[in-house]
């Protein structure tokens, strides 16, 4: 479009065809016959070409179909640090290189004040090689889930801090000695996932590439040698100890999901880890077993711990990243104004959320959205008489709905105690500022996996001893001396390096 601007709607001037990989969820098939597609054509004049590829193996058949120079168009489903590998073999475009054909994507930017925290995606050239899906709010998506009814029968508040539910976890544990009042069914990923950020570190889902920013010495330090991880680890050993955490949080790597919601249901456990959809899993285990109106579930903010009440820096959700082949297409361009306005204009989020207004769904003058009565979102359990589902018949609300959110758009489909939640963690914590770009060269991204892979087997090997007793804290020197006869030094090195030369370049 020679005139495009934001709050346009994107139409190509002719028929354009561009190539998409699709990834498939089981739950999900792909259908031709799609509404998605034909709405999508109507309004764009923009047909996908779907190459679909299992979830089960996304990543890796990504991987070999950019590799071997395959892989369409369009790279969805991309998350943060996912592109490194193909941004240094310059497999994929430096999309930077193109916002001035992009109004949506940078007036999200600017209103959502997200200029610094983009930054922390650019490469060693200073440039962006996948861009984001934007959150005008972001907050830990997994978090403590309780059993707020029976803290109630015990006269207990709800604490804000790791140590308040230590205390509470104690007087639950007299009052239901055959219980383990916490549980994660992750493998202990996403508890300390979420606690890790109170104690001053980060471990678990969110230990990332192992480094954390030390302020003070204006550099970067391996987190699992910080003595912050290791009061965090004395921390949680402490419950495990007690009885207050389940040891099975650590060590189930099949069923864990299914065994808390079971220890949840049958009054064995009365928290543990889990996002807004676990609080429905849960909600219809508890129906079976105690009655709809006999408990009370919440979602808290992770709780506040030594290093306050923090939570992880604000994130970015999936978003994509083009071939390089795909600038030699004439239609280039209009590539790049279609993806703007499929991923970062209001009005697609809706339409890619809901379906069309008047049809799917109607919107009142505060912006509430309702599904008509013939429509329903099955797993969202919203407006389950109807006879036809948004996203299994119609494919609205798959994997491309979940990128890019306002609050707004948010909360029309949250459930009332993840609005509440939200609203909880906005008002009472603190997110952490972004720790600096540090990007790998291609040459140092072989270098630092190989030491990386050796010194993640470590630490994860010794959180499970450490925990679980098995190998006792005095032991902590000769840990690190093992993380460092592993390269650790070498490793850290590494990405300082990366640090100050990415400083000094931009």
């Amino acid at each position: 479009m020679e005139s495009y601007e934001a709050g346009d709607q994107f139409t190509a001037t002719e028929p354009l065809n561009f190539s998409i990989l699709w990834t498939e969820w089981p739950e999900l098939p792909i259908k031709d016959s799609w509404e998605f597609f034909d709405v999508l054509e109507e309004r764009t004049n923009v047909t996908l070409e779907t190459t679909v590829i299992p979830l089960s193996d996304h990543v890796e058949k990504r991987s070999l179909l950019i590799s071997a120079g395959d892989a369409p168009q369009i790279i969805p489903l991309v998350y943060s640090g996912e592109d490194r590998q193909f941004a240094a073999s310059r497999a994929v475009l430096p999309v930077s290189d193109y916002l001035d054909y992009m109004p949506h994507f940078n007036k999200l930017i600017d209103d959502w004040d997200l200029e610094e925290l983009l930054d922390t995606l650019r490469q060693d050239d200073g440039k962006l090689y996948m861009l984001p899906g934007l959150l005008e709010v972001s907050v830990p998506m997994f978090t403590l889930l309780v059993r707020k009814d029976t803290f109630d029968e015990l006269g207990l508040d709800i604490p804000d801090t790791w140590e308040g539910f230590r205390e509470a976890f104690l007087e639950i544990k007299q009052a239901h000695p055959d219980s383990y009042p916490l549980q994660d069914g992750f493998e202990g990923g996403s508890l300390l996932n979420y606690a890790a950020r109170a104690f001053g570190t980060q471990a678990g889902w969110g230990f990332g590439n192992g480094v954390q920013w030390d302020d003070d010495a204006g550099q970067y330090e391996f987190a699992a040698t910080s003595d912050e991880y290791r009061e965090m680890l004395e921390f949680f050993h402490g419950l495990v100890d007690d009885g207050l955490l389940d040891p099975e949080s650590f060590t189930t790597t099949t069923d864990g999901v299914e065994r808390v919601e079971r220890k949840i249901a049958n009054g064995e456990a009365f928290a543990g880890s889990g996002a807004s959809g676990t609080l429905l899993e849960w909600s219809v285990a508890l129906d079976e077993t105690v009655g709809e109106d006999n408990y009370e579930l919440v979602q808290v903010p992770p709780p506040a711990g030594p290093a306050g009440a923090v939570v992880e820096p604000r994130g970015f959700w999936h978003g994509f990243m083009i071939t390089a082949d795909a600038k030699d297409s004439p239609d280039f361009i209009a590539l790049i104004q279609f993806l703007d306005w499929l991923y970062y204009s209001p009005e697609s989020r809706e339409f890619l959320r809901w379906g069309v207004e008047g049809e799917q769904y109607t919107k009142d003058a505060d912006g509430n959205i309702t599904l008509e009565p013939d429509y329903t979102w099955a797993t969202r359990k919203i407006n389950p008489s109807g006879s036809i589902d948004i996203a299994t018949d119609l494919g609205y609300s798959g994997f491309l709905a979940e990128s890019t959110e306002s609050l707004e758009l948010r909360s029309s489909y949250d459930s009332q105690q993840t609005v509440d939640y939200i609203e909880q963690v906005l008002e009472t914590r603190t997110p952490l500022p972004p720790p600096p770009p540090a990007p790998l060269t291609e040459e140092e991204l072989e270098q630092s996996s190989l030491l990386f892979t050796a010194l993640n087997d470590t630490v994860n090997t010794s959180n499970l001893q450490f925990i679980l007793g098995e190998r006792p804290l005095s032991e902590w020197d000769s840990y690190v001396a093992e993380l460092e006869a592993q390269g650790l030094q070498s490793y850290v090195d590494l990405v300082n390096g990366a640090q100050q030369r990415f400083a000094e370049s931009n």
